[in-house]
């Protein structure tokens, strides 16, 4: 392999300072709930609002301050996400009456959470189509109480208008105007007027994935996840075009100045290409202040001598998202393991995924992707166990559990068989 282009190393160490300033942030909403969260509305936001939660006539007055466009282009939106969410919901299948053994019935149940939040960031950009990607496989999954939270646009009592009628659209029971480390502290532990909920879903900053992290356990979440990133797998001969490719890559670098964009190609001189069109174009781009300092700091560009060594590297890297320009795609794609979202072939823009296409945008980051997927319906479902016994096969599996029981010393649990047998094996 050569290295292209050199990004700087992005450590994950911890960051004790930021460690220890969510864990005071989610000890004073604990002591202090909702004069807490005011409090920080007020010092992060300049929001004033002593009623957190979004009022009916709020919502639709929300409506009334985007343009018919923009409301036509969030239900197309939704209507794709939702059928996608149907879709993947229906391979899930309860399981009832599988015996292992004759008069052993074991099944399972796919029971949605009770409630759920979702958490869409504000800071830079209105991301209401993070909304719609959370909310809407949640009201799939059959979840009962669905509330979303974002923050209140700078010096307003009001989350951005966009953002409040993607979560409309998408099925949310309740909609608050808090954000950062503090509103996943509300959720997790409940305040006057916030009452806990059983999972948080959704990215965020740094405070809020800290957050996340220090309070899983208490609550579940989807991942801990950190700055976008997206890897542009191209093979030499596959007609990958470079003035693509830098769009793609800067379509992240946008999001974040610590976004990764990462080329790894079988072809020099479209690896030199590409870097020569993300310069051109970011000097057209009206997003180049956080564009180039991504592209400059984390921006990658790999050779690699084959395609082989290109998979091997795009499922080290496991990324975000992954696009994969090849010759021969159905077979590369049997060996790409690692990753988030797939886009194959270069009329399949990232960005696509991001917003319309109806997977989910909402994805890990920093190799997450080797233990798992996005969210999606099943993020929100619970697959529990059940099982019963007839007499006779009680009986004859009584036995062995005790002497495994007894073999690790757990005598209570030997008994708890045995007693059984010797109630019901006289009868």
């Amino acid at each position: 392999m050569k290295v292209i282009k050199k990004a700087k190393p992005r450590t994950n160490e911890d960051n004790q300072q930021l460690i220890d300033n969510v864990s005071a942030i989610i000890k004073n909403v604990r002591l202090n709930g909702d004069k807490a969260l005011v409090e920080y509305n007020i010092r992060f936001d300049q929001n004033q609002r002593p009623n957190l939660r979004i009022s009916r006539a709020e919502i639709e007055a929300a409506y009334n301050l985007i343009s018919e466009q923009e409301l036509a282009d969030m239900r197309k939106a939704a209507e794709h996400i939702k059928a996608f969410a149907e879709a993947q919901k229906a391979t899930m299948r309860e399981l009832e009456c599988f015996e292992t053994n004759p008069g052993i019935y074991l099944g399972h149940r796919i029971i949605p959470v009770d409630s759920c939040c979702c958490y869409v960031p504000g800071g830079s950009y209105p991301l209401y189509s993070t909304a719609l990607m959370l909310t809407i496989p949640a009201k799939v999954a059959g979840v009962r109480r669905i509330a979303a939270c974002s923050p209140s646009v700078k010096e307003s009592e009001s989350i951005d208008p966009k953002t409040l009628v993607a979560m409309d659209i998408g099925g949310a029971d309740e909609i608050y105007a808090v954000g950062g480390a503090q509103a996943i502290a509300a959720f997790t532990y409940g305040t006057g007027q916030i009452a806990p909920v059983s999972l948080v879903v959704g990215p965020g900053n740094q405070y809020v994935t800290e957050a996340k992290r220090q309070c899983y356990g208490k609550i579940g979440i989807d991942f801990v996840a950190g700055p976008s990133e997206v890897l542009v797998m191209a093979e030499e001969g596959a007609g990958a075009d470079p003035r693509i490719v830098a769009a793609d890559l800067l379509a992240q670098a946008e999001h974040d100045p610590l976004a990764k964009g990462i080329l790894v190609t079988t072809d020099e001189a479209l690896g030199k290409a590409v870097i020569s069109s993300v310069e051109k174009q970011l000097a057209a781009l009206p997003t180049a202040n956080i564009a180039s300092r991504s592209w400059e700091d984390y921006g990658e560009v790999l050779l690699a001598d084959s395609l082989c060594e290109a998979i091997d590297i795009t499922n080290s890297y496991a990324p975000e998202h992954l696009e994969v320009i090849v010759n021969e795609p159905k077979e590369a794609v049997l060996s790409l393991t690692n990753y988030g979202s797939l886009f194959i072939g270069q009329y399949t823009a990232e960005v696509f995924g991001d917003y319309a296409s109806g997977t989910n945008h909402t994805l890990p980051t920093l190799k997450a992707a080797r233990y798992t997927g996005g969210v999606w319906a099943g993020t929100f479902l619970k697959v529990c166990t059940h099982q019963s016994m007839t007499k006779q096969a009680m009986l004859e599996i009584s036995s062995l559990v005790s002497n495994m029981a007894r073999g690790e010393g757990l005598i209570a649990h030997a008994r708890a068989a045995e007693i059984r047998k010797e109630i019901y094996g006289q009868n």
